[in-house]
């Protein structure tokens, strides 16, 4: 059958590079490496080793099927004097009827063994030297075993090694993410992190694992293979090369040939997968405008163009088996014609035709397993490279010298914003010169247009980036001189973003802070209004839930905003919180979220101007600047930038 088509893997930019720095990776396994790599290489010695002596079994077998009638033999029956002169008389005979013009017919002698005397025949009869036989027999055995073995401990040693380094890989990886600036996952998908941190750790592992002991023995055979044809007999070792060179150079031309239908069959396939999903996805759409016709003649389209990319690759890749059958058998055929040959001259025994089929097969399987784990390699280095340039990324500055810290216990909550600059890169400026004192207790409500810079004010005051130029100072202190941690501490934060890891209601509520009873978690749930909920399913806070259908959006909101009333933090950061519940929960979440705010200094992010009313200061930010402050009321009486937002958003209602 065709296999199915793999996915080309993909190259590295500096593939010797790459190897180079992983193989320094395995420093500390470096011993291990030497002896699995040197046992795969013994391993594979011995089975080159093993033909020759099954050549040498078979032509003892082979000589103790014949009648022994050598020179030395027959001098020895015709001088022996306990031997009558009438059976020499007749041994000589049978010796005249089996001479031919170069040698004696021994099958001749053989269909004669009958009508020997027996003096003669006891001499002559076939003996299989079997001391010989368990002698050659047994050292086969602990050549296979020893080999076996050998191949063995390899497998176990290269197994130890790949996973202890993927562990040290993973290890290192869970370290840095930790390490790595916000920046980082901003401009980073999270598909091509993951990619890294799972697939490409997966990949380097797996080749390893396989691709370098197979790459050892294979080029031991290949050329070992080599060595021991030639050494045994140059003739057929000549056959044997060319015959299999003459197959290799017919599958290397199919090979070019059905590569460009493997590259267009993925083209065609991508093309069709994306129609289809595009269809789907407003499936709605193309019913409502009777699209059915057009739909439907598109998609046969370019299902004929991937059903003729699939048929010709996949002919080509079926044929590619029965080639490589072609090129073993190919072998056998030329090795057994002209070994035949060669042994009815007498110039080899018929061992030696044994031991160069042995040798085909060694010479030819080795060379696809080469390529193999050539492409293996490459896919490793490719893969090797995606991991190091993660965990080359610059990491967030060192604070191990920061020794100031402010206990949430103590913290009065002040926070001050002292003339602040920050761009995410030098050609934009996002945020251009902000100042603002917020008191202890206040509520300020951050406002303005998508790109105003509202989270990135976030995003500072946690410092999740460092700020070009000004202060941001926190009871006083600059968080220049505080710890990330410190400062994470004492904020509790209710994201936009909701975020429910897979496990109970309780350990999602409170979750990474210990000492918290169920009457808290119940307290906190009934508050914000997710206590009926909560009791609707199996288990109750027992219940387990996850990122998934399960539960609806704003459910997961309300659970986020439960686990932030149980965090007991000065500061409260509210990032678009309401944004995933309806307007009735939007109520119930608002008296909660006063509730949560209570004590506590807070910044509320929100479009939707109508939750912030209540605020003690709005600031309206627009290009990075505040250009407008004051409570609700003020800034609706001043007729501004804000009473324009807040009033647009019931211009669009009524129309």
């Amino acid at each position: 059958m065709p296999r199915p088509m793999r996915r080309v893997p993909e190259k590295s930019k500096d593939f010797k590079g790459s190897i180079k720095r992983l193989f320094n990776s395995l420093n500390k396994w470096r011993f291990l490496l030497i002896i699995s790599l040197m046992l795969a290489m013994i391993s594979a010695i011995l089975a080159l080793i093993s033909p020759n002596k099954l050549s040498d079994l078979t032509n003892t077998i082979t000589l103790g099927l014949q009648p022994n009638i050598s020179e030395e033999i027959v001098l020895d029956i015709i001088n022996n004097d306990k031997i009558s002169v009438e059976d020499k008389a007749k041994f000589q005979d049978v010796l005249k009827e089996a001479n031919n013009s170069e040698n004696i017919d021994v099958n001749k002698v053989f269909s004669k063994m009958d009508e020997l005397p027996e003096s003669i025949k006891s001499i002559i009869e076939p003996k299989i030297d079997m001391a010989k036989v368990k002698s050659i027999a047994l050292l086969l055995t602990i050549l296979y075993v020893i080999s076996a073995l050998f191949n063995y401990v390899q497998s176990i040693l290269m197994t130890i090694i790949s996973n202890n380094f993927a562990k040290k890989l993973r290890t290192n990886i869970s370290s840095k993410i930790n390490k790595l600036p916000l920046k980082y996952f901003d401009t980073h998908e999270n598909g091509d992190v993951l990619s890294r941190v799972t697939n490409d750790v997966d990949t380097i592992a797996q080749n390893m694992n396989h691709s370098l002991a197979t790459l050892v023995t294979s080029i031991t055979l290949f050329i070992g293979s080599i060595i021991m044809m030639f050494a045994t007999n140059w003739i057929m070792s000549i056959t044997a090369i060319l015959a299999s060179l003459i197959g290799f150079s017919l599958m290397g031309t199919i090979l070019g040939k059905s590569q460009k239908y493997f590259i267009k069959r993925q083209e065609e396939l991508g093309n069709l997968n994306g129609y289809i999903e595009e269809i789907y996805s407003g499936h709605n759409v193309v019913k409502a405008y009777n699209g059915e016709k057009e739909a439907n003649i598109e998609f046969d389209t370019l299902n004929k163009k991937l059903y003729d990319c699939n048929r010709k690759s996949q002919f080509l890749s079926g044929i590619m088996q029965p080639i490589m059958m072609f090129v073993g058998n190919f072998g056998y055929v030329a090795v057994c014609v002209v070994g035949a040959l060669l042994t009815s001259k007498g110039i080899i025994s018929f061992g030696v035709i044994v031991a160069f089929m042995i040798y085909v097969r060694m010479f030819t399987n080795p060379l696809s397993q080469i390529a193999q784990a050539m492409t293996s390699l490459q896919s490793t280095a490719a893969a090797s490279e995606r991991v190091f340039e993660f965990l080359d990324e610059n990491e967030m500055s060192d604070e191990s010298n920061l020794k100031k810290h402010l206990d949430k216990d103590n913290v009065k909550g002040e926070i001050e914003f002292k003339h602040v600059k920050f761009g995410y890169d030098d050609s934009k400026t996002i945020i251009k010169d902000f100042s603002v004192k917020v008191k202890k207790g206040e509520k300020i409500a951050i406002v303005g247009p998508t790109g105003a810079g509202k989270t990135t004010m976030v995003n500072l005051l946690m410092k999740f980036y460092e700020i070009n130029s000004g202060d941001i100072l926190i009871d006083g202190v600059s968080t220049k001189e505080l710890t990330r941690e410190n400062i994470h501490d004492l904020f509790v934060m209710v994201l936009q973003d909701t975020w429910v890891f897979d496990g109970t209601i309780r350990d999602n509520i409170k979750f990474n802070k210990e000492n918290v009873t169920d009457e808290e978690i119940k307290e906190a749930c009934k508050t914000v209004g997710i206590d009926h909920f909560i009791k609707t399913l199996p288990g109750g806070l027992n219940a387990k839930v996850g990122d998934n259908d399960m539960i609806s959006g704003g459910q997961k909101q309300l659970l986020t905003i439960a686990r932030g009333m149980i965090e007991n933090g000065p500061f409260l950061i509210l990032d678009e919180a309401t944004s995933n519940v309806d307007t009735r929960t939007e109520e119930l979440v608002q008296k909660a979220m006063d509730k949560l705010t209570k004590g506590k200094t807070s910044f509320i992010i929100a479009h939707r101007l109508s939750t912030i009313k209540n605020a003690d200061l709005i600031l309206v930010m627009k290009d990075g600047n505040i250009i407008e402050q004051g409570s609700h009321d003020e800034l609706l009486k001043k007729n501004g930038f804000y009473a324009e937002l807040y009033n647009s958003q019931f211009d669009i209602i009524n129309e």
